[in-house]
């Protein structure tokens, strides 16, 4: 697949109508959050279904203990104070080196009308790809009983795909507007009852090939744990605002399980 018409539902997302595109826009603004269903073709989804199971066994699976604000432990809280509450973050991942050349998905990212879609609707004057050959699509797997635990992320966006479903569990949660992390209130009362389960997250429906922008820099989301012998997939396609941007060598480490080679790396 080459053509961005066979990859994505041009038809019913016109990515270069502005009404279309204000649309979308005003959703994400208001709710910080934007489903486009059915937005890659059944043909695209199948390609990287077929493509993400033949790779599973490349990528890399961990569990991570962190807190819903993703920083180090804080000695001026208590363990259990919801700056050090820990969570269970457990996934694999395949990253942008091991993406097909020919895959829908590396279509779909370079293709410019829909970074310019993107530009238009996340309000971004560019956006690029990273300057490391890792991080730019990532392909996650979620086995039975993996997770991600509730946090905050620490871009201002994120852009998805969903590829599968699992059977059951695997559901997208999220409380918007959880915390302001512009005037630097975390807003540990609320984050408190939300760890606890005192109070539920909305959950987001999406079916696969369901395109999801998302803010969550201040919305607390998580996913629940999978069940069933179904590995829930989702990609990930990451872009910069700068050029020449890569994850630290000790960021790779952490999520990938490995780091670029210095002569790999383009900054």
């Amino acid at each position: 697949m080459s053509n961005l018409e066979e990859m994505v539902n041009t038809e019913h997302y016109n990515l270069n109508e502005s009404t279309f595109r204000e649309r979308c826009k005003i959703t994400l603004d208001q709710q910080g959050v934007l489903v486009l269903d059915n937005f890659l073709t059944p043909s695209a989804i199948q390609q990287i279904k077929l493509e993400g199971e033949a790779s599973q066994h490349l990528a890399y699976f961990c569990q991570q203990s962190h807190s819903a604000y993703l920083t180090p432990p804080d000695d001026n809280f208590p363990t259990q104070h919801p700056q050090n509450h820990q969570v269970l973050s457990s996934k694999g991942c395949i990253t942008d080196d091991q993406i097909a050349q020919d895959s829908p998905l590396r279509c779909v990212y370079d293709a410019e009308d829909f970074r310019q879609f993107l530009c238009y609707v996340l309000n971004e004057e560019s956006l690029y790809e990273y300057a490391d050959p890792l991080s730019s699509i990532n392909l996650h797997y979620a086995r039975a009983d993996e997770e991600l635990g509730w946090h905050f992320d620490n871009s201002s966006f994120a852009i998805t795909l969903l590829v599968q479903k699992p059977e059951a569990g695997g559901a997208f949660e999220y409380v918007k507007d959880a915390r302001n992390s512009s005037q630097g209130d975390m807003n540990y009362p609320l984050v408190k009852s939300i760890l606890e389960g005192e109070i539920k997250g909305t959950t987001l429906t999406m079916e696969p090939g369901a395109l999801v922008l998302f803010r969550g820099r201040d919305s607390l989301h998580r996913v629940t744990p999978v069940k069933g012998d179904t590995t829930r997939m989702l990609v990930v396609l990451a872009y910069n605002s700068q050029p020449g941007i890569a994850l630290s060598e000790f960021a790779q480490e952490t999520f990938y399980g490995r780091s670029a080679k210095p002569a790999e790396l383009n900054y």
